[in-house]
This record gives structure tokens, sequence and C-alpha cells, in this order.
């Protein structure tokens, strides 16, 4: 069964706690059952992993190359400061789809700008965690379409 790696960066571990009027109550572990779930239905392991460490996501991207067919990307803060998550991603050569819980381009000025989206096949923003199930089906899909 291929793989779909979903990551995600900084302060999502508190997904549920931290401000729930923008990011709503749903914890990671509810995105974990519900990305699963879509996964399954569609044929693909889902492995859902958060860390709060710039380079450990990176080693995750370099490891994907070899073990997920496409990876689902929350970069939360790194987002718009991180080059090197660019280039990671980079280097993987499966669709990347890029996941934003909030709209942030109704956020402040400095969120509108992403590095990632310079590689991602496509953008979710502002779907709530819904945005991860819709990114695993776009992931299955473009993995489809050759």
């Amino acid at each position: 069964m291929q793989r779909i790696e979903i990551l995600n960066g900084p302060n999502l571990n508190l997904l549920g706690k931290r401000q729930p009027e923008i990011y709503g109550r749903e914890t990671l572990d509810d995105v974990a059952r519900a990305c699963a779930a879509m996964g399954e239905a569609l044929g693909f392991e889902t492995v859902l992993r958060q860390s709060n460490r710039e380079y450990e996501l990176i080693d995750w991207i370099h490891d994907a190359r070899a073990t997920a067919a496409g990876i689902v990307i929350n970069p939360a803060a790194f987002t718009h400061t991180s080059v090197a998550l660019l280039d990671a991603l980079n280097t993987y050569e499966g669709p990347v789809i890029e996941v934003h819980i909030s709209n942030i381009h109704k956020r402040e000025s400095f969120r509108h700008h992403s590095y990632v989206s310079l590689r991602a096949d496509g953008v979710i923003a502002g779907c709530g965690v819904q945005g991860y199930e819709l990114a695993v089906r776009r992931v299955a899909g473009l993995l489809a379409a050759g």
C-alpha cells in the first residue's frame, strides 16, 4: 500500500486547545483518524507527524523521497520563513499539497507569503481541519492521473 505523509509544523500539537476561534476544537489526533479513514478508502496508508523543529520536518521530507507517494504539509509558521523547507521539498519528486486550517489570506499580511507554495502542487486554506482530507484526496487524484 502506498503511503501519504502528513507533516505538521510548530504549535499544531496544540490543535484544539490553541486559539479554537481560529483553528477549531478538533485535535491532531482527530485529523490523523480522519486522514487514515480517507486514505484507506482511497487505497493509501497515511502517516501523520508533527514537530516544532524545522530540522525534523526536513529530515521527514528527505525520508519521504524513499517511502512516500505523496506529501500533505501544514508547515504552520515555517510557511512564511523557511527557505530550508522549500529546498527540502524541491528534492521530493511526488505530489505535495500545502494545507492551512485558517484562511491565511484573511489574516496578518506576513501570513500571505508562503515559501512552500513555490513547490506545492496545490494549496488548501480556510477549510478547517477538513482541508487535510481534501489534501489526501487530491494527492490520491494526482497519483492516479500519473
